[in-house]
């Protein structure tokens, strides 16, 4: 591919990057509903196995949860023709309830496990349209040659949250009750609806189309046609597989293989957390050296063998040493992947070719999940990280596609 990756129209009228304090407000609302994310991570597992004692109730939780993937196209459409700011407020709200009823009733010793599953549905379609809206209004709210360090930005944001939340919500759960997780949850997506409502994410109506299935139809063209966005999204399609194979079992595994409390399995986390926040701030530097078709395929592969390694561990320092090293892989590619599709994707398409383009990646996570609680519970959950790894090492060869070559 020889054309220019110049393809996203920004509102140049933004202000430079030091004077945006509209993106530093979205970036701190970030922070919080990251903040809750990584402790709802920890609390709603061992809320399961608390009801259920069961790997496979936690592997169907986790598949119900990324189900909605299947109707990331739509979502596409939506963020494209709805206003995105309102879709993004609804989401947080409606979180806001589904969390706080959830941890509520935990506490109450009131929740069963068939409201887990149905809660667990509804979050997931709420997080996907969320995540399709936030990916295509970012572009709106800064200078194009401000994305690549908004989105290292975010995504340190991200690892930062990682690192600390995990083990202060380990303390806090070990202490009081799982349930305050949900709740603390709750409120970070409470938080997220107020800085959202401050923001000027503007809403340009597009003339009407030919139709729904038209517009679905359109991002897929794209996707296609744009292969560098095509071979990423294939090599995602199976690393994503592996590693939730991986991250479903993550804390069941600390937990009933490794025996750690739950501030042990915090502490772990926040370590990892720790160690990607080097990788995101680092991202910059090191696409300053390499490609990003080398960029992916080392972390993928990299990332794919640090899985192994913790799914082999037996002891506190080597399951941190394995996690660290994961999640500073995972850190770079995200922000690398995240750059890529925005840049190289019309501004009236962002919210399509992402919705799109997480459709066929995150296609097999609710098979993935499902298939880590069949395996954990025949096997163990080692067995279930280890193939992981295994398949997400082995994907990344794919990012050698010479078409990735034009994009620098």
């Amino acid at each position: 591919m020889e054309e220019s990756i110049s393809k996203v129209p920004i509102e140049e009228e933004q202000p430079q990057f030091k004077k945006n304090y509209q993106v530093f407000r979205f970036i701190g609302g970030n922070l919080v509903s990251f903040f809750g994310d990584q402790i709802y991570m920890i609390a709603l597992p061992l809320i399961v196995l608390a009801i259920t004692g069961s790997p496979l109730s936690m592997g169907i939780v986790a598949a119900l949860e990324r189900l909605p993937i299947l109707l990331q196209p739509l979502a596409g459409v939506l963020a494209d023709k709805l206003n995105r700011k309102r879709i993004l407020l609804f989401c947080d709200a409606g979180r806001f309830i589904i969390s706080g009823i959830m941890g509520i009733l935990y506490l109450l010793d009131n929740l069963y496990i068939w409201e887990i599953y149905l809660a667990a549905l509804v979050m997931g379609i709420l997080t996907q349209l969320y995540n399709t809206s936030q990916f295509a209004s970012v572009p709106k709210l800064v200078r194009k040659n401000d994305l690549q360090l908004v989105n290292s930005i975010n995504t340190g944001i991200f690892q930062t949250a990682v690192f600390i939340a995990p083990g202060l919500g380990g303390i806090l759960i070990s202490i009081f009750n799982p349930g305050v997780g949900l709740l603390i949850n709750s409120l970070s997506y409470a938080m997220g609806f107020l800085v959202v409502f401050s923001l000027n994410i503007t809403h340009e109506k597009l003339e009407k189309g030919s139709g729904w299935l038209a517009e679905l139809k359109e991002g897929f063209v794209f996707v296609i046609k744009e292969k560098s966005i095509l071979y990423t999204n294939l090599a995602m399609l199976f690393s994503v597989f592996g590693t939730t194979l991986f991250i479903t079992m993550l804390v069941v595994h600390l937990k009933l293989s490794a025996g750690f409390s739950s501030a042990e399995i915090g502490y772990l986390l926040s370590i990892g957390g720790g160690a990607a926040i080097a990788g995101a701030l680092l991202t910059n530097f090191i696409k300053k050296a390499f490609t990003y078709r080398m960029i992916l395929f080392t972390g993928g592969t990299i990332g794919g063998v640090s899985i192994i390694g913790f799914g082999l561990a037996d002891s506190f320092v080597l399951l941190a040493v394995m996690n660290a090293i994961g999640t500073i892989s995972a850190a770079i590619m995200s922000t690398c992947i995240v750059t890529i599709r925005q840049i190289l994707s019309p501004e009236q398409l962002l919210g399509r070719v992402g919705a799109t383009s997480r459709f066929m990646t995150w296609l097999l996570m609710p098979l993935a999940a499902l298939t880590a609680g069949v395996i954990a519970e025949t096997f163990g959950t080692g067995h279930a990280i280890v193939i992981g790894g295994l398949i997400a090492a082995l994907s990344s060869f794919i990012y050698l596609a010479p078409s990735l070559k034009a994009i620098n």
